[in-house]
């Protein structure tokens, strides 16, 4: 029974599977200089600043129901509004970049986070009989109703439900099938289009574009996620020194492609071609994921009454 010390969205990914992760427009968790919606949406999408308090009132909720069955929960230890910042394939925050480079610091004190999570270690000092009760009383244990929806494209997902998790979620999103089949829809979208965007003239010529500003800063890389993967090249181990060096380079690599980025417009530029093959999918799935958007904003409603925003 282990639990993710904290669920963030990072950039390590493949080529293909980074654009599927654009922070953009449409169902994405948007960040708060992040364009409207497209025209015509009924509902806006949340900031990543609106998500992440949703994502803590949902913590504080299970760390309540747990003690009234009698048990200890922590809650995360949550990173500030700027270490939380999603990633996408485009990075534009040159200040951040100069910061945090890619995250590779953030992401290194989330793992060590997991490894020193204290309800792994609480629930493996209670004994066979409590631990089952424990289970139970968090995510209702074996005996949990299985959910299971079907995922656009094909195919289907099942979730386990029950106990505290199941609470809370109720508490911020209302009945547990109907923000499942959403939850499933709204992530499952990128998919069927993610190719027509990889291959989407307007989008393809400003990657280029970024590519020939980063050759000029002495950076040749022939897209983001290659010039991310560069920074990775180095032991997984590393001395102190090693590990600054290490990070002075990736700073480097990040200010330039965050530099490059916002100089051929590349975000903007990708948020608009994602948009349109999204609205595409409207017909079939607009009033879903409408629907999506206008639970999200009660479950907003509902967390700013439970937790404070993150600083």
């Amino acid at each position: 029974m282990k639990r993710p010390a904290f669920r963030r969205k990072a950039a390590q990914l493949s080529a293909v599977a980074a654009v599927a992760a654009l922070v953009l427009t449409g169902c994405s968790r948007a960040s708060g200089d992040d364009p409207a919606p497209p025209a015509g949406s009924r509902a806006r999408d949340l900031t990543y600043a609106e998500d992440l308090r949703i994502s803590d009132a949902e913590q504080r909720l299970v760390a309540r129901c747990m003690a009234r069955h009698g048990f200890r929960y922590w809650t995360d230890r949550p990173l500030s509004l700027a270490e939380s910042r999603p990633l996408g394939y485009v990075q534009d925050d040159v200040r951040w970049a100069r910061t945090h480079g890619y995250g590779s610091r953030i992401t290194a004190e989330e793992d060590r986070a997991r490894l020193r999570n204290p309800n792994n270690a609480y629930r493996k000092g209670l004994t066979a009989t409590r631990q089952a009760a424990y289970d139970t009383a968090l995510d209702g244990g074996r005996q949990a109703e299985p959910l299971r929806t079907d995922v656009p494209g094909g195919g289907s997902v099942s979730k386990q439900t029950g106990g505290c998790d199941s609470e809370a979620e109720r508490t911020l999103y209302g009945d547990p099938r109907t923000w499942f089949r959403l939850d499933t829809t709204a992530s499952n979208l990128r998919p069927l289009y993610v190719g027509k965007l990889l291959h989407d003239r307007r989008f393809t010529a400003a990657v280029h574009a970024w590519s020939a500003c980063m050759k000029r800063a002495g950076h040749p890389y022939p897209d983001p996620d290659a010039a991310r993967q560069a920074t990775r090249e180095h032991p997984a181990v590393q001395t102190r020194a090693e590990e600054a060096r290490s990070f002075a380079a990736e700073t480097r690599i990040a200010v330039a492609d965050a530099t490059c980025a916002r100089e051929v417009s590349l975000k903007s530029v990708g948020q608009a071609r994602e948009a349109h093959y999204l609205a595409q999918l409207d017909g079939e799935y607009g009033a879903r994921l409408d629907a999506y958007r206008q639970v999200r904003l009660k479950a907003l409603a509902r967390a700013e009454r439970i937790v404070p925003a993150r600083t």
